[in-house]
């Protein structure tokens, strides 16, 4: 089995080997899952197109994602409303509906559209959402990710998760491309293209910047990037590695791996750069730092009892607590927004594999089926986990719900997708 040593230094060389293309678009292919979904009809919008952004495919997309759904097509149904009093119930519960989402475009002057919408309990022929939005045409693909969240709130009485966005490095060819996008994968941005790999990218708390790794100066420095004006700078960049950056929960403070000492070893640096405090002191190596969602305790990766742990410890020090102790290789650690749940990867008959561990209970469960997936991130709504996996000879991204119980892939159309990472809830 090979050491932690080997794992960070087989990290370094698969990234030298592999790049990234400069923009691709995500498709979402349901995989898993079924028995529970919503059956819903998302039917077109009176007066949607192009020029307003095409509503409908987007709400329906989001949907499907989230694998609550099962999406009813309106073409079997010979009713098409656009207003609650125009839907005839009978036609839909025969379709296996259980509730209707109708809407309208209209214009409202000056430039600007009106787009309202309704949410129709197909049994109850009740109103359970809806909403009217006036916008710029330009604006209709974030009204359509906002009517997802509010069906999905309706119907699940969780908040929903369509209006945030991803980030992950994307390879083929020659060179690296590091990506940000809408949830459905729509909407990509290259934020950084390099002949040198780029890995580990991490969101800010409030989506404004990202950190990541770059090897462009022929060695691993941590940078961070100002999303809006594209301006970035240095803030790890000490004698030997620097890698694996974390942000603290209130986006002050970024967990940095450093070599400084030796061995991999965490450290705690202002997210504006500065100096580094040295989090523990042992002769082995720790790795991979995640902060607790209260920022009170940092996890990380540690081959302290002689294989891959993971381990938490107090934010301003002292002792480290083993969190893992099912199997003998568990790396990559992340959060659940509510500090309940840690997801990691876990090797296994050589696959490493999605797991999620409950905290109280110490209760596991697989989330990823492929022989290798990597990066678990959790969705800022805790209800479902996105991962890079192996599918046919491609790495793609997976999005699995928490429990387990239903995953999509969103394949990438021209490259392969590595170290992805879900970002916060927007704020336009």
């Amino acid at each position: 089995m090979p050491s932690l040593k080997a794992l960070l230094r087989g990290v370094l060389v698969a990234a030298m080997l592999v790049a990234g293309s400069a923009h691709a678009e995500l498709n979402i292919e349901i995989v898993g899952g079924g028995a529970s979904r919503h059956a819903i009809s998302v039917l077109p919008f009176k007066d949607e197109g192009p020029t307003q952004g095409n509503l409908t495919p987007v709400i329906r997309n989001d949907l499907a994602l989230s694998g609550a759904f099962r999406l009813i097509d309106p073409s079997a149904v010979a009713n098409v409303p656009f207003e609650p009093a125009d839907i005839r119930y009978p036609l839909w519960q025969a379709a296996g509906a259980q509730s209707i989402a109708i809407g309208k475009v209209e214009s409202a002057g000056g430039g600007q559209i009106k787009i309202s919408f309704r949410l129709m309990d197909a049994s109850q022929r009740k109103q359970l959402t809806g909403g009217e939005f006036t916008v710029t045409p330009d604006r209709s693909r974030q009204v359509a990710h906002a009517i997802a969240d509010m069906i999905y709130e309706a119907i699940t009485g969780q908040k929903g998760f369509f209006n945030t966005r991803l980030a992950y490095v994307l390879k083929s060819g020659r060179n690296f491309a590091l990506q940000i996008s809408d949830v459905d994968g729509q909407r990509s941005q290259t934020i950084l293209r390099s002949t040198e790999p780029i890995i580990s990218p991490s969101w800010s708390p409030d989506g404004r910047y990202i950190a990541y790794v770059s090897f462009a100066s022929q060695k691993p420095v941590v940078w961070v990037q100002d999303l809006a004006t594209g301006q970035r700078r240095a803030v790890a960049n000490f004698k030997g590695s620097n890698s694996a950056p974390a942000w603290s929960p209130d986006g002050s403070k970024l967990a940095v791996v450093l070599t400084t000492s030796g061995n991999s070893q965490v450290y705690i640096i202002n997210a504006a750069g500065g100096s580094a405090r040295r989090l523990m002191y042992n002769g082995g190596i720790d790795t991979e730092p995640a902060f607790s969602p209260d920022g009170s305790m940092v996890y990380f990766v540690s081959d302290r009892s002689g294989n891959p742990q993971i381990y938490r410890v107090p934010v301003n020090g002292g002792d480290a607590q083993r969190v893992t102790w099912e199997g003998s290789y568990n790396v990559s650690p992340k959060l659940s927004p509510d500090g309940k749940t840690l997801v990691y990867i876990r090797r296994s008959a050589g696959n490493f594999r999605v797991m999620s561990q409950d905290l109280a209970t110490n209760d596991s469960r697989q989330l990823s089926d492929g022989s290798y997936s990597e990066r678990p991130s959790f969705a800022p709504n805790g209800r479902m986990v996105l991962y890079s996996s192996d599918a046919g000879g491609q790495s793609v991204l997976y999005a699995a719900t928490a429990d387990g119980s239903s995953k999509v892939k969103l394949a990438v159309l021209n490259g392969d997708v590595q170290d992805p990472a879900w970002g916060p809830f927007n704020n336009p």
